[in-house]
């Protein structure tokens, strides 16, 4: 069984890249709590701690202090950045349906997440709500990233309206990437649209009620294609991760060596 994962506070004095094999690291503070107090985690055991952006330390505890893990590493793993970067366009839906897609998506190797004011969407962050529900995106992301024993956490980036996305398909599409829009009327599916070698794919999913004809018209004029996963209609909690967890596999990802 793999280790279970802990993260590095991001307050610590020194980077994760500075522990050598053999060096002792002390996992304490919110982490080391849940570690050695609530889990209860005893000398001999493995434990990984990870900053987030791939470096990962491998440990085994050596001592328990209250909140304070004291464990001896024995091995250091970095996990370059893909050359293509998977991002998931999530429209805002109501019934915390988006989080339950994040989440699932971060499980299956999403690299980023951008919630999306798609027209259609019940839900509107305005003000010191849309701090608040980014806010509990990022913690949710957080928390998937650990379950799925993940080195890096994927990034949450502010949310964009239907105009502002249409602009960031240019960009994605002028620089050679992809972007597909998921429909269930469109004729090419999700397996069979080209991947870039490197750069971006963005994976666009709407909110409950589907994504209008002109939000689909304003972002195939600015490049993106239409693409479906299959003969089924999915809920917008089900088809980013799904959609995820087959361009992981055509990414070669979740292949072993």
């Amino acid at each position: 069984m793999s280790a279970p994962v802990f993260l590095a506070e991001a307050a610590t004095a020194h980077p994760l890249s500075e522990y050598a094999v053999g060096s002792l690291y002390v996992l304490d503070g919110a982490e080391g709590r849940h570690a050695g107090v609530v889990q209860r985690r005893g000398p001999g055991e493995r434990i990984d701690v990870v900053d987030g952006a791939g470096m990962r330390l491998r440990t085994v505890v050596e001592s328990v202090h209250g909140a304070e893990v004291h464990l001896r590493v024995e091995q250091t793993d970095v996990e370059p950045v893909p050359a293509v970067v998977v991002t998931l366009v999530q429209a805002l839906a109501k019934g915390d349906r988006d989080e339950m897609a994040i989440e699932a998506a971060t499980e299956t190797g999403v690299d980023a997440i951008i919630p999306w004011q798609a027209e259609r969407s019940v839900v509107v962050w305005r003000g010191d709500r849309a701090a608040k529900s980014r806010a509990r995106w990022v913690s949710t992301v957080r928390a998937a990233t650990k379950q799925a024993r993940r080195s890096r956490i994927p990034d949450v980036e502010v949310q964009l309206t239907t105009k502002q996305l249409a602009a960031r398909t240019r960009e994605v599409v002028a620089a050679g990437g992809t972007v597909a829009v998921l429909h269930e009327e469109a004729t090419v599916a999700l397996a069979t649209v080209p991947l870039p070698d490197a750069g971006e794919v963005l994976v666009v999913v709407g909110p409950e009620g589907g994504i209008s004809e002109a939000e689909v018209a304003l972002l195939t004029e600015a490049g993106a294609v239409t693409a479906r996963l299959g003969p089924h209609v999915l809920r917008t909690s089900t088809a980013g991760p799904v959609a995820i967890a087959l361009l992981s596999e055509r990414l070669g990802r979740w292949r072993t060596a």
